[in-house]
Order: C-alpha cells, then structure tokens, then sequence
C-alpha cells in the first residue's frame, strides 16, 4: 500500500501542476484558423491497394494557440474514380478506440460497397492524434499487458497490485507527455478532422464512424454543423451518459452476451462436451480459470504466461463477434477434455496477446478520464462494482481495472460532462444500432436519435457485432450505399425508421490447432478486415 501512496503523491502533484479545463465547452468554431498545414501526398506503397497515398498534417497541440507547437496527424487517401461531375467529395473514417487506427478504412470500405458508389468519394483515414503513425507516438508503459498480469477478480487479493499497477501508468503517463495530455480528447481529435478538411480544401465532408466514432463524428456535427454532407453512425455510445456509468452498461451486455454463448455451447454439447446447459458451459469457463491460477500456460510467441487475466481477455471479445464462439468453446473443450492448451494458446495470441504499442491506451485514457468527472476514491469503486458484479460477474472486476488509470489520472475530468449534443444546423444523420450490442448498448443508439431529432434510426433486432455494417447483411449494407449514393434514407418515421434481421448464430464446430508446435512463430494478431476481428474497442 506504500506504493500505492507514493504513486498517487506523484499523480496528485502532478496534477496541480497540469491540471486544465481540457474540457471545456468550445464555440462553434466556424470560421477560426486552426493554423494546420499542408498535404503533400505521396503513395503508401501498399502493394494491395497501389492507389492510396499518404501525408502527414501539422495541426496545434492546442487550438487555443493555433499557431503554437505542432503536432502531425498521419493521413491516407484512396482518391475519387469517378468523373469530376458526379464526385462526391471526401469521407472521413474512424473505426473507434479512442485511438483505433483508421488508416486500413479506405481500402477496405471502399471495397464492400458498390463500385459506383466507392468510386464517387475520397476515402480518408487517419490516426487519432498521439497514436499509431501520428507524430509524436504517445507511450507510457509499453509491457503494461505483458502476462501474466494480477488477476482481475478482487476476491484474489490482487486489488493492491493493481491500484500500484494503475497509479503507476497514470504517473507514468504524466511524466513524459502532461504537454499532450490534456489536448487528446474527443473535442480535439474533432478539431483535427476539420483541420484535414480545410487541407482538403474541401468545404464539407462525409464521415462514417463506429463505436467511439460515434463520439467523435457527433461532437464534429456539434462543432461545425454547416461542415457537414453525410455522416453515419454505427454502434452508437450515448451522447450524454457518463463514461463511468457507460462501462457499468457494457458490463450488464457483456454477461448477457456471455450467458447467450453458454447456451450457444450447450446446444453443441456433441461436439464441445461441455455439458447441455447453460449453467454448466458456465462452470466449465470457471474451472479453467481456476486451474490457470495455479498453473498458468505458456504464452509464447507473446510474452509471459496465460493466467487468468490473460484467459478473461481471450473471451471478452466474443461479445463483440460471435463469429469468435467455436474457437472459444474449443479452448474450454480442449482444456478439459483432452488436457490441451494449444487452443487456449492460440485464441490468446489471435485476440488478446499485446502487440506493438500503437497508443491506443493512452488515447483512451487521455479522453475518456478527462472527459467527464470519474470517482477517485477507491471506496467507492470497491462498493459500487461489487453490486454489479453480483449480478454480471463475467466482466465487470476485468472492465474495472482496465479503467482504474482514471482514479490517478494527473488531469481531472470535466464535471460538466462531455459536450452537449443538439443536432442544430445538421443535416439528417444515418445511425445504426444493434440490439444486443456489449460494446456500445443498444441504450445509446436510441439516446443519440433523441439527441438529432431529424436522423434515421436503423435497427437490427437480435444483432451482436459491434459496428453492424459490412458483415454480408443486405438490409443494413444496402441502407448506408443508398444514403451514401444520393442521400436516401429509410422512410418510417419515430424512433426507429428501419428494422433488420440479425445474422445467424454460427455452426459449432472444433476449431484444430496449428499442427506443428514451431507453427506458433506465425501466429500473428488478426488484421482489421479479417471476420473475427473486432473494432471499436470501447472497453
């Protein structure tokens, strides 16, 4: 507990030092000089798509002085095919974090979509300030998710090395980079959009975003409404809740989504023998968590050992793409019934194993804990996410300590809240919405069509994956071509203007391991395209 009170000395004092009003209500900012500079494209040299180019853009650590210190913001393009008389101008993409990289959303989108309408606009991606190719690269402590990590559950007695832990990344944090900190937020990354479309020259833009995007894609509308074309929203995070209460959310959809996978493995009890209810599915997730407690498996090639942190980790993000389900059911099979933890192994370093240092987590940090206030006492915490593990004990203590960065975070959130989303001066925005959704509830994307009175609501009840578009799912696909081609929306009119059938669930199936332990050197994180992956990441 020393340790724990020196490090938040540490944070506390500096915060006094750093501490802003980051977030702040701004104006409008129509018309002010953001003192970004130029594009100077070049090609990517992708060889799978020959066509995109790349820059570079400086743009103010702070737009209070927007001729102060620069930063640059890594961008991509996919250039317009059409003739000049039926483009229709650029599209800005964000697939989530905060921090994702977008720079694989050009290519990729383009190519889900009808030629017709991929060939009509300027597809750009980018990387949120501070992360991925942008400039500087923001890293704290960079093995933060080595394994094995303490075990989440408080009921192990972890809770003071993970306090430590927490209060000595935020410190970390705080050390190196209190210049960036407090300027990495939704509002800024907003403000850097617009920064590359006045690059652009581009009066207007398009933007598609999921998950955070959703976020970020409202406050542009907010900021700079007559910027606006098209915008689409997709799995959408509430304009108004609380990140704090928002991660309560996820906690309740993602026991949901798990006991939806128990029962998924249970129907295949042929194939998994995991047992043929629900409950017992349940039991046997437990026991290998238990079991990888005293005797943790070897994670290579990532770092470290499988424990049951790292164990949580590989499941959670079968609430996000149950397209994850046969894999995760071998893993338990495997474990139990045949002693085997290649499976485990291998789902690990596909899912959850740490990669590069991208800066996503500390983009993540540095907006959702100075967005809006956090509780700071560890008290509280304790009291109050144990009345909700009681009833979602799937991930609430896991989401907790992903988070707890913001008890020691060295700037204080905001305690008027994120920016107030009106929809004043939009044109009407496309949002989609999945009911069963973990990631972002199905509570926010009707919060958001309260928020922009004249936006159509796409629904697809029964839906899981977070972000919904480009899973083969005409219904919804066709909706965002429609609106992208001419601006069509759906015609019913309230609170959803549109429903869509969900995708069907998987067939079980036992997933075979890599024949050759030596094949493990080629096991590699999935790429963003691949079905399994999942985007968005608002853990």
């Amino acid at each position: 507990m020393r340790k724990v009170l020196a490090l938040l000395s540490t944070a506390a004092a500096v915060m006094a030092l750093t501490s802003t009003s980051a977030g702040a209500t701004p104006g409008t900012g129509e018309r002010e000089d953001t003192g970004q500079g130029k594009l100077a494209w070049s090609s990517c040299a992708d060889p799978t798509a020959p066509t995109l180019q790349c820059a570079l853009l400086d743009v103010p650590v702070d737009y209070a002085d927007p001729h102060g210190r620069k930063i640059k913001i890594k961008v991509n393009r996919l250039p317009a095919t059409a003739p000049r008389s039926e483009q229709q101008g650029p599209i800005l993409l964000n697939p989530g974090g905060p921090g994702d990289s977008g720079l694989w959303m050009p290519a990729y989108i383009a190519g889900q979509i009808p030629k017709d309408v991929a060939s009509a606009y300027d597809w750009i991606g980018f990387d949120p300030r501070g992360t991925n190719a942008s400039e500087p690269h923001v890293t704290c402590d960079a093995h933060y998710f080595d394994g094995p990590r303490p075990d989440y559950q408080v009921s192990q007695g972890t809770s003071k090395a993970w306090l430590a832990k927490a209060a000595g990344y935020a410190a970390d944090c705080a050390a190196d980079w209190s210049w960036l900190l407090p300027h990495m937020t939704t509002v800024d990354n907003a403000r850097d959009m617009d920064s590359i479309r006045r690059a652009l020259d581009a009066p207007k833009i398009n933007f598609y975003g999921g998950s955070w995007g959703t976020s970020l894609g409202s406050t542009y509308g907010q900021l700079f409404p007559s910027h606006v074309r098209r915008m689409i929203l997709d799995s959408i995070v509430g304009p108004t809740i609380s990140w704090y209460d928002h991660n309560v959310l996820q906690d309740k959809e993602h026991q949901r989504r798990f006991d939806a996978f128990a029962a998924w493995t249970a129907k295949a009890d042929s194939v998994y023998h995991l047992g043929t209810d629900a409950a017992a599915v349940e039991k046997a997730y437990q026991q290998v968590e238990a079991g990888l407690r005293t005797s943790p498996v070897d994670a290579a090639p990532a770092p470290g050992k499988i424990g049951p942190a790292e164990f949580e980790d590989t499941f959670y993000g079968g609430g996000y793409n149950f397209l994850r389900w046969p894999r995760m059911a071998t893993v338990l099979s495997a474990y139990l019934t045949h002693h085997d933890t290649q499976p485990l192994n291998e789902a690990y370093n596909r899912y959850a194993a740490p990669g590069g240092d991208d800066g996503t987590f500390p983009a993540y940090n540095a907006a959702q804990c100075t967005e809006n206030a956090w509780p700071r006492d560890w008290d509280f915490w304790q009291k109050d996410q144990a009345k909700v593990n009681a009833s979602a004990p799937f991930y609430t203590y896991n989401n907790m300590w992903y988070n707890a960065a913001c008890m020691f975070w060295p700037h204080e959130g905001n305690p008027a809240g994120r920016m107030k989303i009106t929809g004043k001066g939009l044109p009407p925005v496309l949002l989609f919405q999945a009911t069963e959704d973990a990631a972002t509830p199905y509570q926010g994307g009707l919060a958001m069509r309260d928020a922009l009175p004249g936006s159509k609501l796409v629904v697809q009840n029964g839906g899981s994956f977070h972000e919904i578009l480009f899973h083969g799912n005409a219904c919804l696909d066709d909706t965002f071509a429609d609106y992208l081609r001419d601006g069509t929306l759906p015609k019913g009119n309230g609170r959803i203007a549109k429903t869509c059938a969900p995708e069907p669930d998987p067939p079980p199936s036992y997933v075979a391991s890599t024949p050759s332990l030596k094949a493990k050197t080629a096991l590699k994180p999935l790429s963003p395209t691949d079905p399994e992956a999942i985007h968005g990441v608002l853990r």
